[in-house]
């Protein structure tokens, strides 16, 4: 017998809502969209344009990625 607890089902809610932000910040951006997993606050979208290169401790926790798709056409 499975079973799943509430907990799960929000923590799997919570990563489908942060996967669907970074494809959606994806679409207006020239960088990547990092989900990344916080013990503190959930799942959460980094924009890697946002910031100086990643420190591997952030990297580390890079559950999901959308690759930027603005393109600079002009």
């Amino acid at each position: 017998m499975h079973m799943i607890t509430n907990q799960l089902r929000a923590d799997h809610a919570a990563y489908l809502a942060a996967c669907a932000n970074a494809e959606n910040r994806a679409l207006h951006s020239f960088f990547d969209q990092h989900v990344i997993v916080d013990e503190e606050a959930g799942y959460i979208v980094l924009d890697e344009g946002d910031h100086d290169p990643l420190p591997m401790t952030v990297i580390d926790r890079i559950v999901y990625t959308v690759t930027g798709q603005m393109l600079d056409n002009y």
